[in-house]
This record gives structure tokens, C-alpha cells and sequence, in this order.
């Protein structure tokens, strides 16, 4: 990978022939951070410089559904029309794991008339970065990215448990920031940084976070297409190294009762065209910047859950006393609140979102943090008084399911004009589909108790 602004198509082309590349990975990241696309032999890729896809392709649930009628349908055609990809040469990857020499591109997606279709990812959260970039603003993002390794399991109906390591055992007992932990599964991680390298993925430090089998990577701070894309492909990475290490690698929000979950926090702060943090002011202090986004934060985060947690499934992980905010508060160096502020210096001064799932596609979790953070600083918004003590014991701040969440969404106006109201919309309707999908499932919870005691 080269840098994004000096990497064109005759680049492309000459990294392809240095690699002696057959076969081009087509991929298009959809609403649930899958990769869908095509895959093309080279000459075909070098030919049509991009390829035809239906619009539904990245507008599907998770089950692969997508509504029949209604508001859905005002978006997108019901003729169910092709929208035209196109290759963005700067994210050409190797892909490693390949028997021929493979290379994999991300493209966005247009309409037949060039324009971008609003409610793919990489638009959603172009359109974000746009409104900063019409301020003078530049949005520097680091995200922190939480993953469970377990042992195979090709019984959905059997609870996830801890890998075998090294040793031969599993992980029976918590062991948070273990060093020989990590060690345990030594060969799965070579594998892992060998990849990343290969691929120039910006990884930084690797961790052993608090659930058993549970991990942390974290990213170098960039701009956030970059950021979002890197956390597209490492996702996948991490699921392939793990098979071939005869184990799984899930970003389930929850995937363990009785463990903790899997967050994605972004760090996240703002720079001018000089490259100045105005989250700083020039004594040092925190601005006025500063304060309105974390007061962008307050107002929106609660409507906004819906797209950072996505999935019936992301709600219990935000329960109290589980190192997962329930609470909109903010606070210096507090993780028991969900808009923290680590201790930095001035020109190093962010604010880390705690409430982001590991299940969240990283575009759109990226988008809507920073189309929160705008709003505070366009609007002028207040934020609450820092809060300096423990915030597990406040109210509950968040919505407390998926239902709910949309609901919020739904009535938020000025998400859906930052974000794009077909966005919301699109949004939306699937996940109303995922609902009802999930609905239609009677859980092992609901055997146990209500059988026979009602």
C-alpha cells in the first residue's frame, strides 16, 4: 500500500505487475461489514476498471434479507436496478493467505448517472468527512478493536467457549493484560502480524484484554476512510488466521455469557488546515471545540445507538459494571463513563467513544461519532459537568435494545441530514427486518423458566 492522494491507476497497474498479481478481490464493504463483490482475473479487472452489483447488494440484513415494500423501496429501485463500482486504487491489498498471487480492492459505489449511492458505507462516511473538510476541519480517528477467540464451534445451538492454547488447556479464569495468555496462541498471532505487515496494515499494540480469550488491537491514529478501511481488512484477516489455526475469531459484541464484551472505541480529535489539534488552545487549555463536541456527543449518542450497536446482540454488552458505559458521561482518564478523555498532552488532546461495539461496521461507526461531534461544534452544544466519580452508579442513559434504539433514530432530524436521510432510511427498514427475524426465535432462557412455570 502507498500513500492514498499519489496512488492513481497507472500505480495501480505497476503494483499489480511488480506482484505479478492474477486475480483481483472485487470487494464492497455492505451495511453489515461484510466484503461482497466479484472476483476477476486480471485482465478483466484491467479492462472494465470496475464492475455491475444490484443496489441491494449492500443494502441486506445480516440474514441476507431485505424488505418487500415500503419506505425501503423509496430509495431504492424495486426493479431491483445495477449500481456501477469502481475501484479505489489506494486500497489495494495483497491478499496473503492466497495460493496465486492475489490482490484485493475496495470500490465505492455509484448510480448510473455518477453519483454515489448514499447509503453504502464508504459514501455515508465520505459525506461525513466532506462536511468537516468544508470547515477547514481534518477528523483524525485511532480505533481500539476488541475480538474473542474461541474454539470451533459449527453448532449454533452450542454455547462459544475458550480456545486450546500452547499448554493444551483453555482459558478457564480471567487474565487481563497477560503476557504468556498471549503467548498461548504465539503461532495464530505470527500469522496475524505476518499478514498485516503484508498487507500494510497500521497495526499497533496487541493485548490480552479481560475475558478469556479475549483480545484488544490497536491502530495508529489517521484519517478516517484510511482507518475504517484498515479495520475492514483486518476484520476479515483475523477470521481467516484463526481458522487456519483450527480455532474462530468473532467481533460478536457478546458472544460468552458471564464475560465481558467486545467494544470498538475511537479515539478521535480534530485538526485545522496547519495541522493545529483545536481541540487545544494555544495556552494548552481546552477550547471551546473541545467542549462542544463532547456536548455533540451527549446530545446524539443516545439516537445514534442503533448504528454503533447494530444487533439485538450489542445490548447485552452494555450493562453495568461490565466495563461497558451505560451513560453518556464524559470524564479525564474514567472508564467508567462512555465519552472518555485520556490523559495527553495539549496538541495530543481527544476523546475516546466507549460505546461502540466491535460489531459495528467501522465506516458507519466512524461516521456517526464524528457526525455527532460536528453537530456539538456547529451547534455550540454545552456539555453535562465532567463527571469525577463512578458512572456505573447513574441511570441508565442508552437504549436499552435495538427497538428502542430505532426508534430514537427514526426521530433525530439532524442525524439523518448529516448522515443522509436515505441512509437512515435504508437503515432502518433492514434492521426493522433483523427484529423481526430475531423475534421469530424462541431462546434457551425462554425454555428454561417459562415452560412449565407458567
Amino acid at each position: 500500500m502507498v500513500e492514498k492522494n499519489n496512488f492513481g491507476f497507472a500505480e495501480l497497474e505497476r503494483w499489480l505487475n511488480e506482484r505479478r498479481v492474477t486475480e483481483i478481490e472485487c470487494l464492497v464493504p455492505d451495511l453489515t461489514g461484510v466484503a461482497r463483490g466479484k472476483i476477476l482475473p486480471r485482465e478483466k479487472f484491467t479492462e472494465d476498471r470496475g464492475m455491475r452489483l444490484p443496489q441491494v447488494t449492500v443494502a441486506m440484513s445480516v440474514t441476507g434479507e431485505f424488505p418487500e415494500d415500503g419506505p425501503y423501496y423509496d430509495v431504492i429501485d424495486p426493479t431491483d436496478r445495477d449500481m456501477q463500482l469502481r475501484p479505489d486504487p489506494s486500497t489495494v491489498r495483497i491478499v496473503p493467505w492466497a495460493i496465486d498471487p492475489t490482490a484485493q480492492v475496495i470500490h465505492d459505489c455509484f448510480d448510473h448517472e455518477g453519483k454515489l449511492i448514499p447509503y453504502a458505507p464508504r459514501s455515508v462516511l465520505r459525506k461525513v468527512c466532506e462536511l468537516y473538510a468544508a470547515e477547514g476541519w481534518n477528523p483524525v480517528v485511532a480505533p481500539e478493536l476488541e475480538f474473542y477467540l474461541t474454539a470451533r464451534n459449527t453448532d449454533a445451538n452450542t454455547p462459544l467457549r475458550p480456545p486450546i492454547g500452547r499448554s493444551g488447556r483453555a482459558e478457564t479464569s480471567r487474565q487481563a493484560y497477560s503476557i504468556d495468555a498471549v503467548n498461548e496462541f504465539d503461532p495464530l498471532f505470527e500469522d496475524i502480524y505476518a499478514y498485516c505487515e503484508q498487507m500494510g496494515l497500521n497495526v499497533d499494540t496487541l493485548i490480552h484484554e479481560v475475558g478469556a480469550g479475549q483480545m484488544e488491537i490497536n491502530f495508529f491514529h489517521a484519517h478516517p476512510m484510511g482507518l475504517a478501511d484498515e479495520v475492514f481488512f483486518f476484520k476479515r484477516t483475523v477470521r481467516e488466521a484463526a481458522m487456519r489455526h483450527d480455532m474462530y475469531a468473532t467481533f460478536m459484541a457478546k458472544p460468552i455469557a458471564g464475560e465481558p464484551g467486545s467494544a470498538m472505541h475511537i479515539h478521535q480529535s480534530v485538526v485545522d488546515k496547519t495541522g493545529r489539534n483545536i481541540f487545544s488552545k494555544p495556552d494548552g487549555t481546552p477550547s471551546d471545540a473541545f467542549y462542544h463536541y463532547i456536548g455533540g456527543l451527549q446530545r446524539y449518542t443516545p439516537a445514534a445507538m442503533a448504528l454503533l450497536a447494530p444487533y439485538v446482540n450489542s445490548y447485552r454488552r452494555l450493562s453495568r459494571f461490565t466495563a461497558a458505559p451505560i451513560n453518556i458521561e464524559w470524564g479525564q482518564d474514567n472508564r467508567t463513563v462512555g465519552i472518555r478523555s485520556p490523559i495527553s498532552t495539549p496538541e495530543a488532546r481527544r476523546l475516546e467513544n466507549r460505546v461502540i461495539g466491535a460489531d459495528a461496521n467501522p465506516y458507519i461507526a466512524m461516521a456517526v461519532t464524528l457526525a455527532c461531534g460536528y453537530l456539538g461544534m456547529k451547534n455550540k452544544i454545552k456539555p453535562k459537568d465532567e463527571m469525577k466519580g463512578d458512572a456505573y452508579l447513574t441511570p441508565f442513559a442508552l437504549p436499552r435494545g435495538q427497538s428502542d434504539a430505532l426508534d430514537l433514530l427514526r426521530k433525530e432530524t439532524d442525524l439523518h441530514e448529516v448522515l443522509g436521510k436515505e441512509f437512515v432510511t435504508v437503515y432502518s427498514e433492514i434492521k426493522e427486518i433483523e427484529f423481526d427475524e430475531y423475534m421469530k426465535v424462541i431462546s434457551p432462557w425462554e425454555r428454561e423458566h417459562l415452560l412449565l412455570h407458567v
